[in-house]
């Protein structure tokens, strides 16, 4: 019954905001707490939602300080060179910026937090796709692919969780599989090529003087009550925003980015800019000093010399303290970027309700025996690569700590009555990764469509086939390499 229970919330959930019947936040704490009731456990939903909140409250305190670290970062210049170098790849067409996304969310990828990486990502894109009506969904989902195959590296999480619980060198299972793992980011690379000309083919090819004497000739500025400039907009004839989300199903009609970018996004008309050059809050004379924070913040993170979230509250309070020092200014900086802080934290710990639910009525442990169960005698020798394929939807519909130390054990010992090596059963528990990262259950997630202002069910929609069949390349990759 409970195995029933756990696949109905998991679908009732998913159909309901890729439907738009519910928000997030709602769904994922209405759903389960109904759910705990028909179960016959409505009296400890207290203490479950309580587990689930301790559990995740490190990551949102994470997250939140994160979110200000790099948005103070993108308000000050850190990322502007590397904006530049994109927006001069990309220019003006549609194929060579979602490639372009592919790839800055890979080079990103490598300091092995999602978060940072779709917070960084998207404030560089964020602007050109608006600018040039793309779908933002493309952005979400091809970031959001390209994290997940690099999240398999041995500080990424997934494989150092896969050595503990099967008591493995990291590097024994990550080093064999980067040919496979390379294939995979191709693919991702080859996919975004082919998704970007479907955009070209829908917006048409243009470039940079195109757009810009469009807007000259089309375009008057509204300037905010406020005075300042942040608060220019970019209108076309008729009344409709320049400004406005993406077509084709983006599902992000809203008229202003989000805060972190809302203060760097540039509306002038003498550049096609992605941040504004001219904005106050830039910091040239600090930019060695927030340069050299950001590697030792990420470098600390790497070698784990403190916990994650203790480093981004030191590093905020610093970026902040240092770049300004008035705390007129430091409230001003944190107001801006107040609600993306407050979105992501609270999607969060939403979805403790919905983790704690499962986690704590035992749902998670059935449906994992009963996947285990089903399992045909005879496929125990090929018992590899049905822990790739199982690990798509189990990635997908539980955390990975419940993955790898919960199911991957289970599964290595039926493997290893058939001479299957815990080593081949652990790289294959990898395959799943790039559809994990756009999972309900994974924060990350929320920072990236939260940013782009794309509704969740609108990236989910989009992005799960998608990220299936680059797990699928990884899988087959890695048999035909003889990896798995």
């Amino acid at each position: 019954m409970l195995t029933i229970l756990g696949f109905a919330m998991i679908a009732t959930f998913l159909v309901l905001i890729m439907m738009k019947k519910m928000s997030p936040i709602a769904a994922l704490v209405l759903i389960p707490a109904l759910f705990c009731v028909f179960v016959g456990k409505g009296a400890k939903l207290g203490d479950y939602v309580i587990d689930g909140v301790t559990s995740l409250a490190p990551t949102a305190a994470m997250l939140m300080f994160a979110i200000v670290y790099f948005g103070v970062m993108i308000d000050v210049g850190l990322f502007d060179p590397i904006v530049r170098g994109i927006l001069k790849f990309c220019k003006a067409d549609p194929m060579r910026i979602v490639v372009g996304t592919a790839v800055l969310a890979a080079i990103v990828s490598l300091d092995g937090d999602g978060s940072t990486t779709f917070m960084i990502t998207v404030s560089a894109m964020y602007p050109l796709y608006k600018r040039l009506k793309m779908s933002m969904v493309v952005m979400t989902g091809v970031a959001a692919m390209a994290n997940g195959v690099m999240n398999t590296l041995p500080w990424g999480g997934p494989t150092a969780r896969a050595a503990t619980a099967l008591k493995l060198d990291a590097s024994d299972i990550f080093v064999p599989m980067i040919p496979a793992l390379l294939v995979g980011l191709l693919f991702v690379f080859v996919l975004s090529y082919v998704l970007g000309v479907r955009e070209r083919r829908r917006l048409g090819v243009l470039t940079l003087d195109d757009v810009l004497e469009e807007e000259k000739e089309t375009e008057t500025v509204l300037v905010g009550s406020g005075g300042s400039d942040d608060g220019k907009v970019s209108m076309r004839k008729g009344g409709t925003a320049a400004a406005t989300g993406a077509t084709g199903g983006a599902g992000s009609g809203t008229d202003a980015p989000g805060d972190a970018v809302d203060s760097a996004a540039s509306a002038d008309d003498d550049g096609f800019q992605g941040l504004d050059p001219n904005r106050a809050t830039l910091r040239p004379k600090l930019y060695w000093f927030n340069a050299l924070l950001t590697v030792a913040l990420l470098t600390a993170m790497i070698m784990e010399w403190l916990p994650i979230p203790v480093l981004f509250l030191i590093g905020a309070a610093l970026v902040l303290s240092v770049n300004f020092p008035n705390i007129p200014d430091q409230r001003a900086r944190l107001a801006a970027h107040a609600d993306n802080v407050l979105n992501v934290s609270g999607m969060v710990f939403a979805a403790a309700v919905f983790t704690g639910v499962l986690q704590g009525t035992g749902m998670v442990d059935h449906m994992a025996k009963w996947m285990v169960d089903v399992i045909p005698g005879s496929m125990g020798p090929h018992m590899a690569l049905v822990t790739g394929i199982l690990s798509l939807p189990l990635t997908y519909f539980m955390s990975n700590d419940g993955f790898y130390f919960g199911v991957l054990p289970v599964l290595a010992e039926a493997g290893a009555a058939h001479g299957v090596t815990p080593l081949e059963m652990a790289r294959a528990s990898l395959v799943g990764q790039p559809l994990h990262m756009s999972s309900p259950l994974v924060p990350a997630v929320y920072v990236l469509v939260g940013m782009a202002k794309v509704d969740f069910g609108d990236h989910t929609k989009f992005v799960v086939k998608w990220a299936a069949l680059t797990c699928l390349v990884i899988l087959g990759a890695g048999m035909l390499f003889g990896i798995i």
